[in-house]
């Protein structure tokens, strides 16, 4: 009988692994903090890269349902100056870029529809997690009960509860914040911001500060306004004052042309601020039977629009690992993390110096020249966390 497989957390890449797992035979259950898989919206587009995130949907028999979600032409750019000023512009419309858009929660539904009902139990929130010798793990949730795994996957993010029975490593803020905000019927009710934004992904940054802003589908411009910033900065906003929030926020970038700074001031909702978090350079552990992670649980970095794709590959990675190795439990994790610790540390790398592209002294002619030397298919996300 083949070991059954424990997933904390349904995110992309829990989803990713137990539809994988599902097409070989092999049984798993994810356990979800959440109480529903409508329990909260599920972020913004993501480009879908064809080596890996394409990859991944195609080891899960999804390509024909991923193909149907596509948002069109969103794979557009455009670099702004403060001043509204049109620095690159590049259309990328005709389907050589190879990272077609998709809403995170679209792609979400086509992965919760390929699974059985009772793969996955919402609202089991884990509070603790303990060996049980054997590579098997007892798992406790909040309600107090227990399961226990002989196969258990951490697919839960950055702040994984799995993390600890492999590293002590702990997230550490890396000195920049998002802080995240909607427009609706943009060409409508909002059409000089719109006409800004263009058809994708628009960027405007200069050192240390910047908007960033994509056009979803629904005429939705969705914003996330990026300042490097000390913690002290952000925990003196009272976020939960929207007004004053705003104010706060927008004074940050004052003189800025009125299209591009209506993005914060005429915000649809509450400002939300997105601290980003990294796990240390080169995160790697000992191989601890039984267990191991994948995602931001293992290799948590900035966003950069790998973030998605690297976890829903390595979800199919991981599948197809112990597809593989269905006696060998330790055969098949040893393979899946051998692969995985390198490539993800090159990730890793590329996403932080991104950000410095983005944020750093040469903002934004830095993120320029690379955009403009980078092969086609290699264009930068547009970095949601």
């Amino acid at each position: 009988m083949m070991t059954p497989v424990t997933i904390v957390g349904a995110g992309l890449g829990g989803l990713i692994l137990a539809r994988v797992l599902l097409v070989h035979g092999i049984p798993a259950t994810i356990y979800e903090a959440e109480p529903s898989a409508a329990a909260r919206t599920q972020g913004g587009q993501l480009d879908i890269h064809s080596d890996d995130g394409q990859l991944a949907l195609e080891a899960a028999g999804l390509t024909d349902e991923f193909r149907a979600i596509i948002h069109e032409g969103a794979e557009a750019l455009r670099v702004l100056g403060p001043d509204g000023t049109v620095l690159l512009d590049d259309p990328a419309d005709d389907g050589t870029a190879g990272r077609p858009e998709v809403l995170r929660g679209d792609l979400r539904r086509i992965l919760l529809d390929s699974l059985p009902d009772e793969a996955i139990q919402w609202g089991r929130k884990v509070s603790g997690v303990r060996p049980l010798g054997g590579g098997r793990h007892e798992l406790t949730f909040a309600d107090s009960s227990t399961v226990t795994s002989s196969l258990l996957v951490g697919a839960d993010g950055a702040w994984s509860k799995i993390r600890p029975l492999l590293s002590d490593a702990t997230p550490q803020y890396v000195g920049t914040t998002f802080i995240e905000t909607y427009l609706y019927d943009a060409d409508e009710r909002h059409s000089a911001t719109a006409k800004a934004v263009g058809g994708g992904a628009m960027y405007a940054l200069t050192p240390g500060k910047g908007i960033v802003a994509h056009r979803e589908a629904g005429d939705i411009l969705h914003t996330y306004v990026e300042l490097n910033r000390p913690v002290e900065w952000v925990a003196g906003i009272d976020f939960t004052d929207a007004a004053a929030a705003i104010t706060r926020v927008a004074a940050e970038f004052d003189g800025w042309v009125p299209a591009l700074t209506a993005l914060i001031t005429d915000g649809e909702t509450a400002p939300v601020p997105r601290m980003i978090y990294t796990l240390p350079d080169g995160h790697r552990w000992d191989r601890v039977p039984g267990v191991t992670l994948l995602g931001d649980a293992a290799h948590l970095m900035p966003p950069s629009g790998d973030g998605a794709n690297l976890a829903m590959f390595d979800g199919a990675e991981l599948g197809k690992a112990i597809a593989a190795h269905p006696d060998d439990i330790e055969a098949a994790l040893a393979v899946y993390e051998a692969a995985m610790f390198p490539r993800n540390e090159s990730f890793a790398a590329d996403a932080r110096e991104i950000l410095e592209l983005c944020l750093g002294d040469r903002a934004p002619f830095g993120l320029i020249d690379f955009l403009t030397s980078a092969p086609a298919g290699e264009r930068v996300g547009a970095g949601q966390p």
